[in-house]
Order: structure tokens, then sequence, then C-alpha cells
């Protein structure tokens, strides 16, 4: 089929598909999928696109090609099939058309050959590249805003030193705890910060999902020198969630070499984490010594004293008048995490927004049933793992592990009991969750328990103590 090369009004209309598409997925995936897209050519019955890589083609057609033709089909009142093609960048073509280069540099305006012809290479500014990689700041998450008390205050006021200090204190600084537990608020408030007293600095922040889907980018299309140029010559380095690099041995290598290329040059590196260096699973024994080589600041679950100062504040934000009653009975019964605790502050917010209701003791109870019914038997497996490796003097880490000695083994069979009789989690889900084995290997746990505790009074009775520490 003979194509029309595009014309001005074409290129208007998909300015507007593209806008839609932006608000529908959201700013990031816009960025990761949709803002590579090149209008090559096209009318009313066909249009032509292209991206830099196959997986991206791939991607783009598996989950936007239909809602792309749709918005055509609304922009221009017939239905116009859709190509997506690999146009990857290479060096200049003879006479290529572009619009405004410094506006738009991936569109294309004519291509006449049939086969498609690559667009030369622009240079993007260092600036806008670095605003391509991170992720967005929560204005919400400022030292000024967290709540210190004693879970969580080495780990503020660790950092606030690295936020503040001239020079990097201590490389790097590894936040762990919990979900929910204040880590990225943290390591917002250390980004604001820095950016605010010093602006001249090169800050990254980011996940660690997306610092992998950034390498695996660069190994597609073969610009792994640039991938390593960015991360490398920045200032401050601060990667979220750094477990989900476990098992991921390129990426693992790509982010030993990043982080002592770092070090070396005397650059601050912030990392946080659901589990301390030592335990974090499917991550070389080399990675877990670099990660501990600085400051490891742990935040530990919340106290009753902590929670009822947050709910103070986040109530103070608000401008909303809580009854101390209440603020009271939430720090008591929501015990979780933060974010739980501040989401059932919100709900009641607004219920009494929107209804118009005032805030009691009872309307509380009534808006937060689900919430309050389920935290009434919130024990995770996680705190059940953890209070039995320290009643046993064993490692966390030996919960997931494979050795079969009766020191470990036997703990762990304890650890699946209590979590088949305080959780709602399934069998399978427990298997998981010990290094994922299977859920017959849980059945025998349970039932081994079981006849220990029959036979052994010593045994059943320190059962018994465990699940009252849990529970309580």
């Amino acid at each position: 089929m003979a194509q029309s090369e595009v014309i001005p009004s074409f290129q208007q209309q998909w300015d507007r598909v593209l806008n839609r598409l932006r608000a529908e997925v959201g700013e990031a995936a816009y960025r990761s999928w949709l803002k590579p897209l090149s209008l090559l050519s096209g009318d009313e019955s066909f249009v032509r696109m292209a991206v830099p890589t196959r997986f991206m083609r791939d991607w783009v057609a598996g989950n936007y090609q239909d809602r792309i033709q749709a918005l055509w089909l609304e922009e221009i009142g017939c239905a116009a099939q859709v190509e997506i093609v690999v146009l990857a960048p290479s060096r200049p073509t003879p006479k290529p058309a572009l619009v405004d280069v410094k506006d738009k540099p991936e569109v294309v305006l004519e291509i006449k050959s049939e086969q498609p012809v690559s667009p030369a290479p622009v240079e993007v500014p260092q600036a806008e590249e670095v605003q391509r990689i991170v992720a967005p700041l929560d204005p919400r998450f400022t030292f000024d805003n967290f709540v210190v008390g004693k879970p969580n205050e080495l780990a503020y006021a660790a950092a606030r030193r690295v936020a503040d200090a001239e020079a990097v204190p201590f490389n790097p600084l590894f936040l762990y705890g919990g979900v929910g537990l204040g880590k990225t608020h943290l390591m917002h408030a250390i980004a604001h910060q820095i950016r605010t007293a010093h602006p001249e600095k090169k800050v990254i922040y980011l996940s660690a999902e997306k610092f992998m889907y950034q390498f695996v980018r660069a190994l597609r299309t073969k610009d792994t020198m640039s991938f390593k140029e960015q991360f490398r010559s920045v200032d401050v380095l601060m990667i979220d969630d750094v477990q989900f690099i476990g098992g991921r041995e390129a990426t693992q290598e790509e982010f030993f070499h990043t982080f002592n290329a770092l070090v070396d040059q005397n650059r601050q590196v912030v990392i946080s984490a659901d589990k301390s260096p030592s335990d974090l699973e499917g991550v070389e024994d080399r990675m877990k010594s670099r990660l501990g080589w600085g400051l490891v600041a742990d935040i530990h679950p919340t106290t009753y004293e902590l929670r009822l100062g947050i709910l103070e504040s986040k109530a103070e934000q608000l401008d909303v008048a809580i009854p101390q009653k209440v603020i009271e009975f939430l720090a008591h019964k929501i015990t979780s995490n933060i974010r739980e605790l501040e989401g059932a502050l919100n709900r009641i917010v607004a219920h009494a927004t929107l209804v118009g209701r005032s805030i009691t003791l009872e309307t509380t109870q009534e808006v937060l049933l689900d919430l309050l019914r389920s935290n009434d038997r919130r024990v995770t497996i996680e705190e059940i793992q953890k209070k039995v490796a320290e009643h046993f003097n064993i490692r966390v880490s030996d919960m997931h592990s494979s050795r079969r000695a009766r020191a470990v083994a036997r703990p762990r069979q304890i650890a699946m009991y209590l979590s088949k009789h305080l959780t709602s989690r399934s069998l399978p889900e427990i298997g998981r969750k010990f290094g994922g084995r299977d859920h017959t290997t849980v059945m025998h746990a349970v039932k081994k328990v079981e006849e220990l505790k029959s036979n052994d009074i010593e045994f059943s009775e320190d059962i018994e103590l465990l699940s009252r520490m849990l529970e309580n």
C-alpha cells in the first residue's frame, strides 16, 4: 500500500492522541513506552509509527496498540490501521526532514523510501536525560513532616547527617525496615534537602526496578556506555527497594561496579531495602559485603507513642479537629504500618467531610470496621520468622535456606506451624515465604509440631509462649 507523507495536520492530531494517552497511563508509563514513539507516515487509512527497539515495539503493540487505534478513530473519524516498526538510531541518512528538532527530536516528517530510514541521532541535554531517569519526589515527604520516635531515631539522624553534610559521612547509608515504616519518606527527604541546599549537585533517586529497566534498555539498544556515564557521574545516587535486584546477576554486576565507582570518587550512595544487607535473598556475598560497608540503620515497627505522634501530626496537617480518644483508639488498634495508620485517618476525615457527620469513636469504628477487624489478628509471616529466629538464636535467612540441620529445621517447622495458626495465609503462600517450599512441606511441618506438642509439655509451653508474644 502506498503511504502518504506525514502532513502537519496529522502531526497535530498525533500530538493530541499522545496527550490523551499520557493522561490515561500516567507520566511514568508515558515516558518509558509512549514518548519514544515516532510518527513516520500516514493517511486516513494507514499510520506507521516507529520505536527504537524490538522489545519496546512488542510491549507497545501488546499493551497500547488497540487504544492508539481507538483514539485515532475518534481523532480523524475513520478507522486507520496502525503499524509499529523498529527504527533503531544509526548514522545520519542524507536529507531526512525533521520537525523542529529542538522541540521534537523524535518526529520524522517525511520518509519516501520503501524501507524505514533511521533519523539522525539528536543529542539530549544532560539535565533532561537525568530528569527522564529519576523517579518523581513526593513533596509531602520532607524532614519537617517526618515524626521521630525510638523505632526510627537512628535512621532519621543518619538521613539528616547525609543530607546536611558537606562531605560524605558514611558510604553507603543503608536504610532497612518493613513495609510502610518510613524508608521511602526518608529517601525523598534526603533528596529534597540536597537539591534545596545544593542545586548544583546531580542527584538521582529511583527504584531498583527502574534501575533494572534502564540497564536492560541500555543492553538492548547497545548503549551501555551512556548508561554507565549517567549513573557514575552523579553526586548522590539513591536506590529504593534494592532487594528487587536479588537473583538478577547481570543487574547486580552492573550495580556492583557502579557502586564501587561512586565510592572510589567519594560520591554519596543511599540505599533502602526490606532486610539488612546480610539477609538479602539472591544477592551475592560480595554485594552484601559492599552494602554493609557504611552505616546500616534499621527502622523498627512503630510503638504506641510514635503512632500517637504520627496521627497528631497528620491531623494538624489536615487542619481537622480529631477527638483525642479517637486518635488514641487508632494508635492502639492499627499497629501494622504507618501507611495504613494514615490511610485510616484519611478515611474517617473524608467520611466526616462528605457525609457531614462529626468524628466520634462510634463513627470511627463504623467506618473502619473492615480495617479494625483485619488488624485484630494481624500477624505477618515475616514477624513470625523474625521472632522464632530470635528465640532459637538462628538467622532469619535460615528460614528460607535449604539447610536441614535440626538446629535450623525445627525452628523453621515451628515458624510454619505458627504461620498456619496465626495468619490467614494459605499453605502454598506460606511455603513461598519459606524459600519457595511446597505446600506439602508446610503440612508436614504443622503435623510434626502438633505431634511434638502432644508428647512434650516443655515444647508445648515454648510454642504457647511464642504465640502470646506474637499476638500481643
